[in-house]
């Protein structure tokens, strides 16, 4: 086990130290174990942080707990994911909250090509079980990735039709890895590692405590294209992780239900407040997600083999060696000012160059 792995841990653990806090004595300092090295009085210029938080990392005694980490997930083959790392996921990499350290076990790339993440009530009604295990059926065509958060009703469901019809799935907990909550999805859980696995933030002999679970919501609205909320009252969790899917600029969806029933309200307020794209079949995600127009692009465009201009190319070069990137990359990265860049994507996306993603994303075809 790498020695840095250490100092990434105990930099999870000091007080005062949340995600974005993180990130930056990380950026400041230079690594995670520069961090425990740097000295007090260069600690104390870095802005935001505080006393009590440099007496933290100058005394290091957050590195004993980190060590008892270290061999818990030695012994039972958790793969730590530093969020820096090439096999962190990368939609939440963009996440200014995302976690700093991700612990995993499973066997899929977290960065799969299309994800979709499914939430609903823990209460769900036979309507809403039989309106999820079809939906992830339609979608299995599309060889998604089905995100949920291993929770009673809905989030179970949709593990468990992924399962069924062989989509890999991974359950966001919110608690360590050294247990399942609720206990009676352990058996469903031990089927993911064959085809997915678990994804946590927390560390072992952590419980699932209340003010985990929206924490627990993050990481699914984070590492996703788009959502879907089958079911869900007016107050809940999965209103609360359509809320931060929106704060990313991922794609909503919300499947409508009856007027009245407790259970359809969350998801008839998300639609008739325009939180949410109303959803019927796995076609209205694939028209909504572009996912028909790739198809097609890929499959063969003359355009694609068109000359580019200056500006074009000078776009294009911005992607480097990467197959998609963010607008707030491509503007950096080229120099166009927003007014020219919109014009440029434009004709590339029309010209079936570039294909936009969700999040303000854009794929070289």
């Amino acid at each position: 086990m790498p020695e840095q792995l250490l100092y990434k841990i105990g930099l999870t653990l000091i007080p005062g130290v949340g995600d974005i806090v993180g990130k930056k004595l990380v950026a400041y300092c230079g690594g995670p174990e520069a961090v425990f090295r740097e000295k007090k009085i260069h600690l104390d210029k870095i802005p935001g942080i505080g006393a009590q938080t440099i007496s933290s990392i100058v005394n290091q005694k957050v590195l004993l707990r980190a060590e008892e980490e270290m061999a818990f997930i030695q012994k039972k083959e958790i793969v730590p994911l530093f969020y820096l790392d090439k096999s962190y996921p990368k939609r939440l990499q963009h996440c200014a909250d995302g976690p700093i350290l991700l612990y995993y076990k499973g066997n899929v790339d977290l960065n799969h090509q299309r994800v979709i993440g499914i939430v609903g009530t823990r209460n769900a009604t036979e309507y809403g079980k039989h309106i999820c295990d079809q939906l992830v059926e339609e979608l299995a065509s599309d060889q998604v990735m089905v995100v949920s958060g291993l929770a009673y009703g809905i989030d179970t469901c949709a593990h468990r039709a992924a399962v069924k019809y062989n989509l890999p799935t991974i359950g966001v907990m919110a608690h360590g890895l050294d247990r399942v909550y609720p206990a009676a999805n352990k058996g469903l859980a031990d089927r993911m590692l064959n085809n997915g696995g678990l994804l946590t933030e927390f560390m072992h002999m952590t419980n699932p405590d209340r003010e985990n679970f929206p924490r627990r919501n993050r990481i699914v609205a984070g590492m996703i294209d788009a959502l879907v909320v089958i079911e869900s009252a007016k107050r809940g969790g999965a209103l609360i992780t359509a809320d931060i899917a929106n704060s990313y600029s991922r794609d909503v969806f919300a499947i409508p239900g009856r007027v009245g029933d407790m259970y359809s309200e969350g998801c008839n307020y998300l639609i008739r407040t325009n939180k949410a794209a109303l959803l019927e079949h796995a076609v209205n995600i694939r028209y909504l997600m572009g996912w028909d127009q790739l198809k097609n692009n890929i499959s063969g465009q003359t355009k694609l083999f068109r000359e580019f201009s200056a500006n074009e190319q000078q776009l294009l070069d911005a992607f480097g060696d990467d197959k998609e990137c963010g607008i707030d990359d491509i503007m950096l990265r080229s120099s166009f000012p927003a007014s020219k860049l919109a014009g440029i994507l434009l004709t590339l996306e029309f010209d079936g160059v570039l294909v936009a993603l969700p999040g303000k994303k854009y794929k070289r075809v």
